[in-house]
């Protein structure tokens, strides 16, 4: 597997030879400080060139960074809006392991990128045509403290979803039923552990991705408790998985309503847990949910 070295040594010095890239810079996890450093760091890296439709025809002008086990070109995926004459990527897995994401920018859409972006670091700039970038910093994804309508809007969203989640169970609808906790259910909860990571450290933390670093600032209890909220595709098992995740979040929304010295709408949430209960035990020939 190439070293870090031997990675930057390679991108920079096919930007040099290449009069068509006038500069380098990277941004994504390799430029946040606070990001977990292991071997499958991605390496996100920007040419800027004066056009890309030359990058975009040339097939073979790619092949220069490595032996490539598969690539994605994005910007071609009909699934996603692009604009390839001013930006064009491939996303590559080389066979040593390594991950490149380039792509090739036209100036005017560099700089929209680097104004939107604070983890960018510029590495190399032929005509100094890069504006100065203060040091990179993962703050634009620090948790946010919540207002009081933000935190009545995520418990309302919260046990207001779990109404889906109940019929989607009696009817064994596994498909339906994953879709409705990981795609609405769980945000609400992720976000309400943001929270309180947030009022801990002071809103000055990231909890990456998906709450991926939540570990971190957690209590091991806590931390426990949400991993047991990832069930398999058994029923059983998912009932146990949405009546963690319930207590979890009726804990938290409590500890969270002290601390912002708000009401939360314990009606709201003892109401849709008991829906919820009493589908659990709905025979499966019930004609009414309630007589």
């Amino acid at each position: 597997m190439r070293t870090e070295q031997d990675m930057f040594d390679l991108i920079l010095n096919i930007a040099d030879r290449d009069k068509r890239v006038r500069a380098v810079f990277m941004n994504g996890s390799r430029t946040n400080p606070n990001a977990v450093k292991d071997i499958f760091q991605d390496y996100d890296i920007v040419y800027v060139v004066e056009e890309a439709k030359s990058f975009r025809e040339d097939r073979q002008w790619i092949d220069q960074f490595g032996e490539r086990l598969y690539m994605q070109y994005p910007e071609e995926n009909s699934y996603y809006p692009s604009d390839m004459e001013n930006c064009y990527g491939w996303l590559i897995q080389f066979a040593d392991g390594n991950r490149l994401d380039l792509h090739v920018c036209t100036l005017n859409q560099a700089l929209k990128g680097i104004k939107e972006d604070r983890l960018c670091r510029i590495l190399l700039d032929k005509d100094k045509y890069l504006p100065n970038i203060p040091e990179a910093t993962d703050e634009d994804y620090w948790i946010k403290k919540p207002t009081e309508i933000q935190f009545l809007d995520t418990c309302n969203e919260f046990w207001w979803c779990l109404n889906n989640v109940a019929k989607g169970l009696w009817r064994e609808e596994v498909p339906y039923v994953m879709d409705m906790l990981n795609l609405f259910v769980r945000p609400q909860l992720i976000r309400l552990l943001g929270w309180k990571i947030g009022y801990k450290t002071n809103f000055t933390v990231s909890i990456g991705k998906s709450g991926k670093y939540m570990y971190k600032w957690l209590e091991e209890n806590n931390w426990n408790a949400f991993l047991k909220t990832y069930p398999s595709g058994v029923i059983k098992n998912i009932w146990e998985a949405v009546f963690i995740m319930c207590d979890l979040f009726d804990d938290i929304a409590r500890e969270i309503s002290y601390t912002m010295d708000i009401k939360y709408n314990e009606t709201e949430a003892n109401n849709s847990l008991k829906f919820l209960k009493d589908v659990h035990v709905l025979p499966k020939d019930a004609k009414e949910i309630y007589l």
